[in-house]
Parts: structure tokens; sequence; C-alpha cells
């Protein structure tokens, strides 16, 4: 099974914390993470933006990154929300083991 982490950010601990449990509660992650608040600057709709945000790290399948990225898209606040995945190139078996079983194929969202 190839993992994955998928990255998001939001704008209140508050949101990152209920996506992620969303996720996690769907089947569709085994561990939603947040990191720390931290300020992002970027130019949106012409204006240079800085924001305090929440980054979500998202620990799943590789096959289950189409599902996922829909779940954020359709829950997300953000218009144009970011989401990035990075494959894990090692990873200790038992921890792998561990994402399998909490981050089934079947995701109870299809069963």
């Amino acid at each position: 099974m190839a993992m994955i982490l998928i990255w998001s950010t939001l704008p209140k601990e508050e949101m990152a914390l209920q996506l992620g449990q969303q996720l996690v509660e769907e089947q569709l992650v085994a561990c939603a993470h947040l990191l720390p608040a931290g300020r992002s600057v970027y130019r949106w709709q012409g204006a240079l933006q800085q924001e305090v945000e929440w980054t979500l790290l998202l620990k799943t399948r590789e096959s289950l990154y189409s599902q996922v990225e829909r779940r954020l898209r359709e829950l997300h606040p953000y218009e144009v929300p970011e989401i990035m995945a990075t494959a894990v190139v090692q990873v200790w078996q038992g921890y792998l083991d561990w994402v399998q079983a909490s981050a089934p194929e079947q995701s109870m969202e299809n069963a």
C-alpha cells in the first residue's frame, strides 16, 4: 500500500479540527494532525494578503486521494482551498499497517 500526506490550511483551529475529525470519522484518513498557526503571505484577486492559518496534515492511502480531495473541496471554507499531497517514501511497517486498518480501501462513505 502506498501512503500519502495531504496538506491543507484553514483560517481557524476549530475549523481545522472539525474538518480533520470528519475525515477520520469517514475513514478517509487514518490521522488528521493540526500544526500550530503560521502566517501565510500570498496574492489573492490581485492583492497581497497576510493571514494566520492552521495547517492540517492528513495521513492516508494514495488510493483514497480523490475521495479526500472531493470531501475537502465540499467541506472547506475557502473558495480555492490548498490541497496538496506528497508521497511517503519510507515508513515503519507497524505505522503503515495502522494507516491501512484505519483508512480501509472501502471507506465508510462508500459502504
